[in-house]
C-alpha cells in the first residue's frame, strides 16, 4: 500500500494534484481543501495517500491531514453505498470536525447540503456511523476540552478511531487498545501494538 506520497509539488488544480517524487509524477485525486492545504507550487510536499484498486481502474487518493483520511477510510469501509467520490465529496463539503459533529449530533438536514449528498446518503451515514459502528463515544472524546481528557486517553482514542477507520469492529478495537501496556504512550505505539494484539487473534 502506497502510504504517502513525498516530492515537489508540480500542479495544482481543483480536486487535482501532481507531486514528483524522485522523477515520477504522480496524479492525486484531493478533496477541495484550500488553494496551499498541500503547499506552494514547485515546493517540497508530503501527502497521505489511500490507494484504491476497482475492477480495471487504480486510483491514487490524497490527504492534508490524517483525520481526513481516516475519515475517508471510514465512510469506504463502515457506510454501505458509499464509495470515493460520495467520500470525497463529503471531504470536499464539510470540515472533517464539522462532519463528526453533525454525525454526533445527528444533523442529517446538514450533512444532506453536501453537493451529491441526498437526505437518504445522510440518513444512512448517521445510521452506520453513530449508531451501528458506535463512532459517538470515540468522536466526542475526540473533541472534548484537552482539559477534560489525560494525555493517555487521547492517544488510545486515536488508535482506537484508526482501527476502526481500518475496518476493526468497534468493541475488538477498544479491547485490542485497552490491552495495550500503560508504559506505551504515543498513538501510533498503540496502534501498533493493538495491531499484533488483533492479529493474534
Amino acid at each position: 500500500m502506497i502510504t504517502f506520497i513525498q516530492g515537489t509539488l508540480e500542479e495544482n488544480w481543483p480536486g487535482l494534484i501532481v507531486v514528483n517524487a524522485n522523477g515520477v509524477g504522480y496524479q492525486i485525486v484531493v478533496p477541495l481543501a484550500g488553494e496551499e492545504a498541500f503547499g506552494q507550487m514547485g515546493k517540497a510536499t508530503k501527502v497521505l495517500t489511500h490507494y484504491h484498486v476497482r475492477e480495471q481502474e487504480e486510483t491514487l487518493f490524497g490527504f492534508p491531514d490524517k483525520d481526513s483520511r481516516d475519515l475517508f477510510r471510514l465512510l469506504l469501509n463502515r457506510v454501505s453505498g458509499v464509495g470515493p467520490k460520495v467520500a470525497m465529496s463529503i471531504l470536499s463539503g464539510m470540515n472533517t470536525n464539522d462532519f463528526k459533529q453533525a454525525v454526533v449530533a445527528g444533523d442529517i438536514d446538514l450533512i444532506s447540503k453536501i453537493k451529491g449528498i441526498g437526505k437518504k446518503t445522510a440518513e444512512r451515514i448517521v445510521l452506520e456511523l453513530r449508531d451501528k459502528v458506535g463512532m459517538k463515544e470515540a468522536w466526542e472524546t475526540q473533541q472534548a476540552d484537552p482539559a477534560n481528557v489525560s494525555p493517555r486517553q487521547k492517544a488510545q482514542n486515536d488508535a482506537l478511531l484508526a482501527l476502526i477507520s481500518l475496518g476493526y469492529k468497534q468493541n475488538d478495537a477498544r479491547r485490542a487498545v485497552t490491552k495495550v501496556s500503560a508504559d506505551i504512550s504515543a498513538s501510533d505505539e498503540i496502534l501498533r501494538s493493538a495491531l499484533r494484539l488483533l492479529q493474534q487473534g
